[in-house]
């Protein structure tokens, strides 16, 4: 199940589309938080602080599956490195598998 915002940014767009692409997951929200930080020198400096450059993440997803939060968030990381060598600032993660999550895996 995937959630998405009335109007997806390209940034929002591609993060979208790279996590569900890889990590095939069961839920994926994702809030674009960068309205929250526009008076901040980085977002005025993009497009007059309109940029998409801070993001809460929330995923379910089995290939999380024996790995640590910090190995999780560093697959997101990995696979979102483009973007933030391009000017995402900021992703707060929530991970978890389908288990963990309460999603019933016997339906899949």
């Amino acid at each position: 199940m995937a959630t998405a915002s009335p109007s997806l940014g390209p940034i929002e767009s591609v993060i979208r589309s790279k996590l569900l692409s890889s990590l095939q997951p069961a839920a994926l929200v994702i809030h674009n938080d960068s309205y929250q930080h526009r008076h901040h020198a980085p977002m005025r400096a993009q497009d007059g602080g309109s940029g998409e450059t801070h993001f809460s993440l929330e995923i379910v997803s089995d290939e999380f599956k024996g790995k640590t939060t910090m190995q999780r968030h560093r697959m997101i990381y990995s696979l979102l490195s483009e973007e933030l060598d391009q000017g995402l600032h900021s992703l707060s993660l929530k991970t978890k598998t389908r288990a963990e999550a309460g999603i019933d895996t016997a339906s899949t």
